[in-house]
């Protein structure tokens, strides 16, 4: 009983930093959209929305970095304090982003200030999640280390849900008036999610500071066994090496695809392709989450039964199967050209605001259309009239879709199904990696090939399924290529060359 007490210490205080870190890391993609206008030239917003998403990326690019830098020291130095270390750096360089100037204000040294802090939190992270799962692991009994180390990845999508939240939070608290809300958000508003996290990451800390090593590493150090070069025994010999390759190519790539698509990209797909409001777009992948993230324990907890190997090879092979159908079916409930329109209530305005020092002005046509499904379309619509009214630019166009009750909620099971792939992938996959790897390198070895399945082959997903929209324009779900074809090479590797045996150390 007094064991399986210090167990839930252990996990409590692992995944309260852990869920921290991953809040801090996942705000900027999150707010990527108003980032965007605030530290990137706003003459052309896709540029400035595909530089954001890039920044975001470089941030999981530096993640092996991390893996290999913290790993080394956490397999020489120990896991207490080396994820100790980890969450001063991410909470600082979070706590910084909210300080930054705007692009107005100080120019091309704003996004370069921001790029620089998001590889601080992505070699933070890069150290964090390896030793908190290592950590977890080591305090686990061998038959359960599935179910007690699933805990630690409900870490990431609850620090996503948790980032969601408070940005809504926030965005709606700032005024009585929805408009002007909207507006001070994204004047300013914005930051307070950034600098919050300061007083979150003091609490993690302290707990953080009262933990014990792992039984494990500390019985390693007491007999003088620890590894001098872990760097060395990781990629250095073979066997090991092989391992961190199969690891890669056989898991964690397809696993950091499917994480990304269901999470990640599913919302910028919402808001950016759909044209699903912020609120919406963001209400129907908090509740997805709230819905699926129990399925992270289950599947963990399935996985100590079963063997890890084919549970999560199915959640890719299903991803890879029917991404096109689910996110055409997304499409489909937000397309207005399907829906019948209530004529009576549409409304259009235009307004000519005279340009200073010319005779031409700005044209703005706002409209607002209702359909009978309780769908709202709302389209802002801005071009210059020349002097002679006969002359006009091409029109900037903007339109927010509202869907009804219906819509809304046949989307939010969508995106639960994506949750449930995630799930799949994702929940038995630290106990997965924890068990390739000796005691005495396990931080480094198991460190990398998650850091790069998740941070390059992952984190790149929304970057470059977007840039692949942008591209390819005749085709929305183009982008999904990238998921499905780096998903699909790992389930024929993993179910070629992975074991269902677990390897216990």
């Amino acid at each position: 009983m007094k064991k399986e007490k210090s167990i839930w210490k252990v996990i409590t205080a692992s995944s309260l930093g852990t869920l921290i870190e991953w809040y801090d890391f996942y705000i900027f993609g999150s707010l990527a959209t108003v980032i965007a206008g605030q530290f990137f030239p706003k003459t052309n917003p896709t540029a400035a929305l595909l530089s954001t998403l890039a920044t975001f990326a470089a941030g999981f690019i530096v993640r092996p970095f991390g893996a290999l830098v913290f790993g080394r020291l956490g397999d020489i130095v120990g896991r207490k304090y080396t994820f100790l270390l980890t969450l001063v750096l991410m909470g600082g360089s979070t706590f910084a982003i909210g300080l930054v100037p705007s692009y107005e204000t100080i120019g091309f040294a704003a996004p370069l200030i921001v790029l620089l802090l998001r590889l601080l939190q992505g070699l933070a992270l890069g150290g964090e999640y390896g030793g908190a799962a290592t950590y977890v692991a080591e305090h686990a009994p061998k038959e359960r280390r599935g179910y007690f180390t699933s805990w630690i990845q409900t870490t990431a999508t609850l620090g996503l849900f948790v980032s969601l939240g408070v940005i809504l939070i926030t965005r709606h608290a700032l005024d009585d008036d929805p408009q002007a809300s909207i507006a001070k958000f994204n004047d300013w508003g914005w930051r307070i999610p950034f600098l919050l996290s300061i007083v979150l990451v003091i609490v993690s800390i302290y707990i953080r500071l009262k933990m014990q090593e792992s039984p494990l590493f500390s019985q390693l150090k007491a007999e003088g066994k620890t590894a001098t070069n872990p760097l060395k025994e990781s990629f250095g010999h073979k066997a090991n090496l092989k391992m961190v390759l199969l690891a890669l190519f056989g898991a964690t790539m397809g696993q950091g695809v499917v994480w990304y698509t269901g999470q990640f990209y599913a919302q910028s797909f919402l808001e950016n392709v759909c044209k699903i409001d912020f609120d919406q777009s963001r209400t129907i992948l908090i509740w997805a989450i709230l819905f699926g993230t129990p399925f992270f324990v289950f599947f963990g907890h399935w996985s100590d039964k079963v063997g890890r190997k084919w549970i999560m090879l199915a959640g890719m092979f299903l991803a890879v199967v029917t991404y096109k159908p689910l996110f055409q079916q997304l499409l489909q409930l937000s397309d207005v050209e399907q829906k019948t329109e209530i004529t009576e209530e549409r409304t259009e305005q235009t307004t000519l605001q005279p340009i200073a020092g010319s005779t031409d002005s700005v044209r703005t046509i706002e409209i607002y259309q209702s359909y009978t499904d309780g769908t709202q379309l709302h389209m802002l619509a801005k071009d210059t009239l020349y002097d002679d009214f006969n002359r006009y630019t091409k029109p900037i166009v903007q339109q927010t879709k509202q869907l009804g009750s219906g819509g809304y909620w046949k989307m939010v099971a969508i995106v639960f199904v994506m949750i449930i792939y995630v799930t799949m992938v994702y929940g038995p996959i630290a106990a997965f990696l924890v068990e390739l790897f000796p005691t005495r390198i396990r931080y480094t070895s198991m460190s990398l090939p998650y850091h790069i399945g998740n941070g390059v082959f992952g984190g790149l997903t929304p970057f470059i399924a977007t840039l692949l929209t942008t591209i390819y324009t005749g085709d929305p779900l183009v982008g999904l290529m990238y998921p499905i074809i780096i998903a699909g090479i790992c389930v024929l590797i993993g179910a070629i060359y992975l074991s269902n045996r677990k390897t216990i150390h």
